[in-house]
């Protein structure tokens, strides 16, 4: 996420002199709208909301992060003239992270937010060149920080991240060199005796998180459970209670892998069952009976999984138990899922995969792209904003991008030793983009399925999938007839009007 560019068009009906001076004006005289895109950047203007807002001289705390995170160039201006009333000099990175967090809630778009960051590692390096003289390098370490923040204090499920694991991670990350051990070391044991705290304006947290149920659940329904562990907020997203259940029947569980793929340890891989509830993009393995009406309690939380570009199949290679799917989530965590009937089975996999292909956020770049080591993408926990043809027409891009890096990768194999180094970096890579064009192909088989239904029923849906269409790793050419399930909520309820219908429909087995 280096700086860029923005082009700017005016309105046949709109004189660009009448648009500068009056959104300038408007920010003058003490508006909180941000300066439309389509003005002309201009530095004066500029430095003196980054004052006004630096000091809250007319706004709110709130209103600093949206005025500092847009893609142009007036805002790219406020906030570096934003930036430059912190004095980071003589400070580590976590204790200029620390400072920087609490002066404002770091709220929006994830893009937004990773934009914010960029200002802030830039900052940085400006204040403390020989600490680190990398921009790329500062910003990298920075999101890293937040997601240790995340894996140490958040309610995750196994084993947390070790010194050594975080060291390893950024290993080549610093514009290609690696970190100074001695200064990871320091970093990670700061976070790990304190967690990061963040800035946060109860009354429009209060409002955002209503706005969002109200457009997540049937009836405007307002009842949130409020997130105040101190979670990353540039991955996570809100519990909502009243979130659409999808699907919700008995499953026993199966821990197979942590994070990254790490096989699970010997004394955590006994099955458990749970009454597992699909509500929203979270699956929820409760000890006690589904009840609509009921809280969710903190053993329900830390049972949790997060579905979101997760995605769920037959799971082919274990035969010990029948009617066991396999769900790998963004994380690659990997967990065996017990149904109680084949039918049962095959409608998990379906609910789980369209929920996630529906609603999961597209990817956003990494911000290096010069690694000697091969990392997966952060991919964004909260809800897409893209109306369903655009989620389908990025899903199909994505596809694309995926089958050509799979394709080039291919063909630029070492000519090492197999065992070394070089070839283990070749096979990770090449098992995360044949997962990924998998995973993605799923997901559009599905996307075009639900379009041809011509329908939001999911059960119709599932039945119209399940009678014909062969989801690509899923299925494997099987059909079956489903009985009627307990929950069969229209799949639009919890995204109104994120979710229409399309226009026109395209066959199931066809690639755009």
């Amino acid at each position: 996420f280096g700086s860029s560019s923005c082009v700017f068009v005016f309105t046949l009906n709109t004189p660009a002199r009448e648009c500068d001076l009056g959104s300038l004006e408007r920010l003058e005289r003490g508006s909180t709208d941000t300066l439309a895109n389509g003005c002309r950047a201009d530095f004066g203007a500029a430095k003196r909301l980054a004052k006004r807002l630096y000091h809250l001289e007319g706004f709110k705390r709130c209103d600093v992060a949206r005025h500092l995170g847009k893609n142009n160039e007036f805002s790219q201006l406020v906030a570096s003239e934003y930036l430059s009333f912190f004095d980071f000099s003589g400070l580590s990175l976590d204790r200029a992270l620390r400072t920087f967090l609490k002066a404002f809630p770091l709220m929006g778009e994830t893009q937004e937010r990773e934009r914010v960051l960029v200002h802030f590692s830039r900052r940085f390096c400006h204040c403390n060149p020989r600490i680190l003289t990398s921009e790329d390098g500062a910003h990298t370490l920075t999101c890293a920080l937040m997601l240790l923040n995340t894996d140490l204090h958040g309610h995750n499920i196994g084993k947390k991240m070790s010194c050594q694991q975080f060291i390893s991670n950024l290993d080549g990350l610093n514009n290609g060199k690696d970190y100074p051990k001695d200064l990871l070391k320091v970093l990670y044991n700061s976070i790990k005796n304190e967690k990061l705290e963040w800035a946060v304006e109860e009354e429009e947290l209060r409002k955002s998180l209503s706005e969002l149920v109200e457009e997540q659940c049937e009836g405007g329904c307002k009842r949130v459970a409020r997130v105040t562990d101190g979670s990353n907020p540039f991955i996570a997203i809100p519990i909502l209670l009243n979130a659409v259940t999808y699907k919700h029947g008995v499953l026993t569980r199966k821990s197979h892998a942590d994070m990254d793929g790490k096989r699970t340890p010997r004394g955590r891989r006994g099955w458990k069952k749970f009454y597992a509830v699909l509500k929203g993009m979270i699956l929820y393995l409760q000890k006690d009976e589904y009840k609509p009406d009921a809280d969710i309690s903190e053993v329900d939380l830390k049972n949790a999984v997060r579905i979101h570009h997760a995605l769920a199949t037959r799971a082919t290679d274990y035969s010990k138990r029948a009617f066991v799917l396999k769900l790998k989530t963004s994380d690659w965590r990997v967990f065996l899922l017990h149904a109680s009937s084949e039918e049962e089975m095959m409608s998990w996999i379906f609910r789980i995969n369209l929920v996630a292909a529906l609603f999961s956020a597209p990817a956003f770049p990494a911000a290096i792209g010069s690694m000697k080591k091969f990392c997966r993408p952060i991919l964004p926990s909260s809800s897409t904003r893209l109306k369903q043809e655009e989620q389908l027409l990025s899903h199909e891009n994505k596809l694309k991008q995926m089958s050509l890096e799979l394709e080039e990768h291919r063909k630029n194999s070492p000519s090492v030793d197999p065992k070394s180094r070089e070839w283990e970096e070749y096979r990770l890579k090449e098992h995360y983009l044949t997962y990924e064009k998998t995973r993605y192909e799923t997901y559009i088989s599905l996307l075009q399925a639900k379009i041809c239904a011509e329908t939001d029923d999911l059960e119709k849906i599932e039945a119209s999938v399940m009678g014909g269409l062969i989801m690509d790793g899923v299925m494997a050419g099987r059909e079956c007839l489903l009985r009627k399930t307990q929950s069969s909520p229209s799949i639009s309820q919890a995204h109104g009007g994120l979710n229409g219908r399309a226009a026109g429909c395209t066959a199931p087995g066809q690639r755009s």
